[in-house]
């Protein structure tokens, strides 16, 4: 009997069985419309959780807030809302102190989610669901900045997330973010970053997303 319950438990990735962090650099003022450089990119980690990658996601920090670049190479299809894991669209989690001891979301836990194109006046909003009193005022989406470029095979988006949106962003004093994302897509599974929404429920354990340092510009 033991052996039938191990045959009926799901694959476990690589990643399952490590914490993982990594630098994010600092860059310039939101307003920049340059795209980030290569060296913004995040560490592909898909290879480690056994499924395909489809995108370069791009991350950087300043002062003023945070700027995520996701690079798709595959055309764009479709959004919805709200039903947005259907389509295309990129979901950003954030713990702005990185706390690792808390088994639920905390205050300072923030869910994004940002579609390639507006759906009913959508374009990209807070989700952040709370399962105690520990909360913040979701963000106004109208101080989110979104912006996208599309191409028969690929397309790119931008997500720009001051700091009036972060609840406790605070680089002066915390150097460490808590962070992962889920890139949706219509027809195949989605790109993570450092664990999988298959068998977590990533919403909802921040304990489990990556480390960013905030490298400081020299």
């Amino acid at each position: 009997m033991a052996f039938d319950a191990l045959e009926a438990m799901p694959a476990l990735a690589p990643l399952d069985f490590f914490s993982m962090a990594t630098s994010v650099r600092h860059g310039k003022a939101l307003a920049a419309s340059k795209r980030l450089k290569s060296a913004f990119f995040l560490p592909n980690t898909s290879s480690l959780l056994g499924e395909e990658a489809f995108a370069d996601v791009a991350f950087a920090w300043s002062e003023e807030g945070l700027v995520i670049e996701a690079s798709v190479h595959q055309p764009f299809e479709e959004a919805h809302y709200p039903r947005f894991s259907e389509g295309d669209a990129l979901e950003l989690f954030i713990d702005t102190r990185d706390l690792k001891n808390a088994g639920f979301i905390t205050r300072f836990c923030h869910h994004f989610v940002i579609l390639p194109q507006e759906v009913q006046g959508i374009r990209a909003l807070e989700i952040t669901h709370f399962r105690t009193e520990d909360t913040h005022p979701l963000c106004d989406p109208a101080e989110l900045q979104v912006d996208a470029a599309f191409d028969k095979k690929s397309y790119w988006m931008r997500a720009v997330i001051p700091a009036s949106c972060l609840h406790g962003y605070d680089p002066d004093h915390f150097e460490r973010l808590g962070f992962t994302y889920r890139l949706n897509r219509p027809h195949g599974e989605p790109q993570h970053f450092a664990l999988r929404s298959h068998d977590w429920a990533i919403d909802q354990n921040p304990r489990l997303w990556a480390s960013l340092k905030l490298e400081k510009s020299t």
